[in-house]
């Protein structure tokens, strides 16, 4: 099939180009307006306890989980005339907004029941506002109000803040950040491709197919919005991956054609050659990235199903691109595609002398190949000790909610957050509101009882119940805010003392939990405490299944490319050595704030959502880098004697072949991902960190040292398969006939065993030497 692509793109290589320009500008008119239509929110699973609870609390008593709290400081303190008059002004214009179910305030609630509302010095107070919209859409409403009602006036400062807002303000900082981070990532990643390439039009082509591929999942994306929420977060990933990947794989095609090139081959013989073993691997990358990503679906939370949505749409994007335009875009520039040579004209300028070419003995990679080889196993061993060294602080992680600290603390959101947690003696954050589902037939009794028990429960400041508040198992007043009865059905909020996320409001939760219902009721529980626990339940009852399709998934592929049952298990076990170097690091660093939390608020939790998201991406990223690898090994491999020198060198000569591929397409990623870094909102600040790490580390301590290190230790037992399995790789595997290999393959394992001509390769990876009568075909 990819020789048929080949020939396509030969014969028509104009049209081919034509098309493409076409569907680019027909999908950035459709997809580029696609921000408008994501939302910041799904970290809830939707099915779990919390969320019904929710969903009884903003249909039966206009009490949505998604609140936007507006902070009014006067010089003159919340009390003053000042304070009263804009207060009352923005609680009207909020009461009047068909956004909102209802308003409550310092200033309109019981005087009783004030102080909740005002701060510890009497500077602030509070509006709260209970916005429709659920968690998708509350966040728009929250922007417009906050547009429309929340400004400075007379001298009064007026912040908005509470989980809507913070939504809100993510929304808008995420679109900044896109902008940032294509700043970043694309000059920088072309200068990269310059050095690589050399020629400026080489290096233009895999961006091009980048912007192709963002375009093309940008216009997923907007398809899939008409039918399901998705994650504005997934857009990053898109635009990161969309630029990774068109590069990796344009430069691997690129890379392998002149290789063939330059062992003599005509330039369509080359490209027929190329797509069949580059646009090969290409297509097994692509698969087993997208297979990782597209497991994600099964998590009930909409922010992991985005990633898989976007993943899988920019790999198959990009994918295709590499196989179809790739190769019409060689043909169409010919010659041109070497022309205006930076390298060439710096040595000019320098008066340099041109590179000449080196055995392949003197060759980094292989010498570094060979070096780790001769020490395998103290090279190895202190590599594995130093990764599981890194992972160790992933032992020690603690889950939790995004709040209002992922945010810069510039943000009006953050601002409102810091004054609840410090200078209110009540914050809204920590409280479990309390769902009775059925209270038919309770008696106020029942209620009371159920409210005082609740209210004896450790860190529990206070319980406010339909009938009354209720404090250390009193009652002490009247009902107030946060309780009430509607169609059959009651609600209690408990307000808690005990931080959010910490082991103390966790064993409160499991107390809450324990105390029975009201009259034998079942009763239901929502709050950013319950919250989390249903999310972090939800992501690791499923963690099991999801890792398990992944090992599966990806030990079927590897097994179909070569044959072995030891390197799919191989290629696992490193895999997952060197990302638990990056949740380590993810711990220290932002969990932990060491190095200043790189600049963000750390709050002594992580987003359970996000090393989930960062394992199936990274995974499937390290598994791209493993097909490089592993598909030119195993060509070198079939064409040798099969023992155990003859193992060695195959490494040797597939690394030194790939080397600096691998390296040029790792910095490349990396940059694309460290772009994130730059982002104001921490958890994709930190998702930009891990994944820069774990490429990093893939491509060099594992690909470049542990890869060489373990199938030395393994020796031929490195390509073993049991026979059943044996007999059906070559039924159903992967098939080398009627591919014309190039004679310079062959000949470096002549030359190695002493029966053939000396091989050099260039400074650029192209072979030299005499050629041999007739091109060798390799069969299986």
């Amino acid at each position: 099939m990819l020789q048929k692509v080949a020939r396509l793109a030969i014969a028509w290589p104009r049209r081919v180009i034509a098309v493409t320009a076409v569907l680019l500008v027909g999908g950035a008119v459709f997809g580029v307006p696609v921000a408008k239509s994501l939302s910041a929110g799904g970290f809830q699973d939707p099915n779990s306890e919390s969320a019904q609870a929710i969903q009884r609390l903003t249909d039966k008593f206009g009490q949505s989980d998604q609140q936007m709290l507006i902070a009014v400081t006067a010089p003159g303190g919340a009390g003053s005339a000042q304070a009263r008059r804009v207060a009352t002004e923005i609680v009207e214009e909020l009461k009047k907004s068909p956004l909102v179910f209802n308003v409550s305030s310092a200033w309109s609630v019981p005087a009783w029941a004030a102080s909740d509302f005002v701060s510890r010095d009497g500077k602030s107070g509070l509006i709260v506002a209970n916005l429709k919209g659920g968690e998708n859409n509350a966040q728009k409403n929250a922007a417009v109000l906050a547009r429309d009602v929340v400004h400075n006036r007379d001298g009064v400062t007026v912040r908005a803040g509470g989980v809507a807002m913070v939504y809100a303000q993510i929304n808008r900082q995420n679109e900044r950040d896109l902008l940032v981070m294509e700043t970043i990532a694309i000059p920088l990643s072309f200068v990269v491709l310059v050095w690589v390439f050399g020629g400026l039009l080489a290096a233009a082509l895999p961006m091009a197919l980048g912007g192709l591929a963002i375009v093309g999942s940008m216009s997923v994306l907007r398809l899939i919005t008409f039918s399901t929420d998705v994650s504005i977060f997934a857009l990053n990933l898109s635009i990161a991956m969309g630029l990774a990947l068109a590069i990796d794989y344009t430069l691997l095609i690129i890379s392998r054609y002149r290789d063939e090139l330059a062992d003599g081959a005509d330039r369509d013989d080359a490209l027929i050659c190329t797509m069949a073993t580059a646009g090969r691997t290409v297509l097994f990358s692509a698969t087993t990235v997208a297979l990782s990503m597209a497991v994600m679906v099964l998590f009930p939370m909409y922010f992991l199903k985005s990633f898989a949505y976007a993943g899988v749409a920019t790999v198959a994007l990009v994918a295709v691109a590499a196989i179809v335009v790739t190769p019409a875009a060689i043909v169409l520039l010919g010659p041109r595609l070497d022309a205006l040579d930076v390298r060439r004209l710096g040595r000019r300028l320098l008066r340099r002398p041109d590179p000449v070419a080196k055995p392949v003995e003197r060759l980094f990679w292989y010498r570094a190949t060979t070096f780790v080889t001769r020490r395998a196993l103290p090279v190895g061993l202190a590599v594995v000790a130093l990764l599981v060294v890194l992972g160790l602080p992933f032992l020690g992680v603690r889950w939790g909610m995004p709040d209002d600290r992922v945010l810069p603390g510039s943000a009006s959101a953050h601002q409102v957050g810091d004054q609840l947690r410090t200078a209110f003696a009540d914050d809204s954050a920590t409280a479990v509101p309390v769902v009775v589902p059925d209270a038919r037939g309770l008696r106020a009794t029942d209620l009371d009882r159920y409210a005082a028990e609740l209210s004896r429960v450790p860190d529990v400041s206070a319980v406010s119940a339909p009938t009354g508040m209720f404090v250390g198992g009193k009652k002490v007043g009247p009902p107030g805010g946060g309780a009430g009865l509607s169609d059959g059905s009651a609600f209690l909020t408990v307000r808690s003392s005990a931080p959010l996320f910490s082991p103390a409001s966790d064993a409160q939760l499991d107390r809450l939990h324990a105390v029975p219902g009201p009259g034998g009721r079942t009763v239901q529980m929502a709050g950013l405490a319950q919250i989390n626990r249903d999310s972090v339940n939800a992501v690791m009852t499923r963690l099991p299944l999801v890792l398990g399709l992944i090992a599966v998934i990806t030990f079927v592929l590897l097994f179909v490319l070569t044959g072995s049952v030891v390197l799919p298990a191989k290629a696992l076990v490193l895999n997952v050595l060197s990302l638990s170097a990056a949740f380590g690091a993810l711990v220290w660093v932002f969990q932990d704030g060491h190095f200043g939390a790189f600049g963000t608020t750390p709050t002594g939790t992580l987003v359970a959502n996000i090393p989930v998201l960062l394992f199936c991406i990274a995974f499937g990223l390290s598994m791209d880098y493993e097909v490089f690898l592993v598909s030119r090994i195993h060509e070198y491999w079939l064409m040798s004697p099969r023992t155990r020198q003859a193992n060695d060198e195959s490494v040797a000569l597939g690394v030194a072949r790939t080397g600096r591929v691998i390296t040029a397409a790792a910095l490349v990623m990396s940059i694309s991902f460290a772009a994130l870094i730059a982002a104001r909102v921490s958890f994709m600040r930190m998702f930009g960190v891990g994944l820069t790490l774990a490429v990093l580390v893939d491509a060099t301590l594992v690909r470049m040292i542990l890869v060489p290190a373990f199938m030395h230790v393994l020796g031929r037992w490195s390509w073993w398969a049991p026979r059943p399995l044996a007999w059906l790789h070559q039924r159903c595997g992967i098939s080398e006939a009627g591919i014309t290999r190039r004679p310079a393959t062959t000949r470096m394992h002549q030359q190695r065993s002493g029966t053939g001509p000396a091989v050099s390769i260039g400074p650029d990876g192209e072979y030299s030497g005499e050629p041999t009568a007739a091109p060798v075909t390799e069969r299986r």
